[in-house]
């Protein structure tokens, strides 16, 4: 026997070892609910498994990730409202400054192109790194929250589990979180049901469904589809008419232009979904209007015309769609037939360290 001979079982043998350890590492994939009358999920760069979710959850719920251990990501995104901060118009930071744009819900991500009002984010990894680091938010250093998580007596194991057995940095952390974020699906309101054939409209939702719908009436299904689809936004950017701006050197808020730098990008913001609106007051990028009937009424006779308004908003020369005070009932009847209290007491997306 000669060297080929031991080197060939040498090489044998940590095929076997490596083998066994990939074994050790296999991953349980995370489960997706069946999905009706939602177009197709776009993939996702980070599959979400079971052993990925749960760490994520455990962080995003952790204080661990503000720089006096005092802040969550929860504490911004309660799911009772369906992961925003209502009713205050601004969330209040770690630091106690007070943020500058209303803060968003978090359900049904995967299907964004990109993350926060002004599209900053390409991806919800690129989205968790923000507000851990901002001086107004979590406002704590990537460096020392790895550090915190290294000698964590929890948290290594709940890593190896996910991930292997590999250093623990921000890009872990961050995938991690955004794992659990794409399990947040909202799919079960009466809208859902209905459509599945579970359910009945009243006649007044019915009605403000029809309403949405109608590009003569209400015209919302350009930029809020609820019929062509059950997901509730386009997941574009557009500007809507907020403000009478006809340079767009004058927006108070540039939104997606001082992401883009592009002069076609000023004012526009993120079209958010109609599910589970009706508990996620105030509304706008900037929460400006305190209710529903606020929004309906910005929309039927509130609309500007201005620079970059989305062409999409054809009614704006007139101001708006003029609705009726019955027609704008029936259309608040219709957006809270999309309020998914399934989602929003689900026990899988709570506390985990309160269970």
């Amino acid at each position: 026997m000669g060297l080929r001979f031991y080197i060939g079982l040498i090489f044998s043998a940590l095929l076997v070892i490596s083998f066994s350890c990939q074994k050790s590492q296999e991953l349980t994939p995370w489960e997706m609910p069946k999905l009706e009358f939602f177009p197709p999920m776009p993939i996702s760069d980070n599959t979400p498994t079971t052993e990925g979710v749960s760490l994520g959850r455990y962080l995003f719920y952790d204080p661990v990730l503000s720089k006096d251990s005092t802040f969550s990501c929860a504490s911004c995104h309660r799911q009772e409202v369906a992961f925003t901060d209502s009713p205050n118009q601004f969330s209040l930071g770690a630091s106690g400054a007070l943020m500058t744009r209303n803060t968003l819900p978090l359900f049904n991500l995967n299907w964004y192109p990109a993350y926060f009002w002004d599209g900053r984010a390409a991806s919800l990894t690129q989205q968790v790194f923000h507000p851990v680091s901002h001086p107004n938010e979590m406002n704590l250093n990537w460096k020392e929250a790895e550090k915190r998580i290294n000698r964590s007596s929890f948290y290594p194991a709940k890593f190896k589990a996910a991930f292997g057995n590999v250093p623990i940095d921000s890009v872990l952390i961050t995938k991690a979180i955004a794992q659990f974020e794409q399990t947040l699906l909202s799919h079960d309101s009466k809208y859902d049901k209905v459509l599945r054939g579970e359910a009945f409209f009243t006649p007044e939702e019915y009605d403000g469904f029809m309403l949405v719908n109608d590009q003569s009436k209400a015209d919302c299904l350009h930029c809020h589809s609820t019929d062509a689809n059950a997901l509730g936004t386009i997941a574009q950017f557009s500007n809507n008419g907020l403000d009478p701006v006809l340079d767009i050197s004058n927006y108070p808020d540039q939104g997606k232009g001082a992401v883009s730098g592009k002069s076609a990008d000023f004012g526009k913001f993120k079209v958010p979904s109609l599910r589970n609106v009706a508990v996620t007051a105030p509304y706008m990028h900037d929460g400006r209007f305190k209710t529903l009937h606020e929004v309906l009424d910005f929309y039927s006779q509130g609309v500007n015309e201005c620079v970059n308004l989305d062409p999409r908003m054809q009614n704006a020369h007139q101001g708006g769609v003029h609705l009726s005070e019955v027609q704008k009932e029936h259309i608040l009847a219709f957006l809270s037939a999309l309020t998914d209290s399934t989602f929003l007491s689900n026990p899988e997306f709570g506390n985990p360290f309160l269970q």
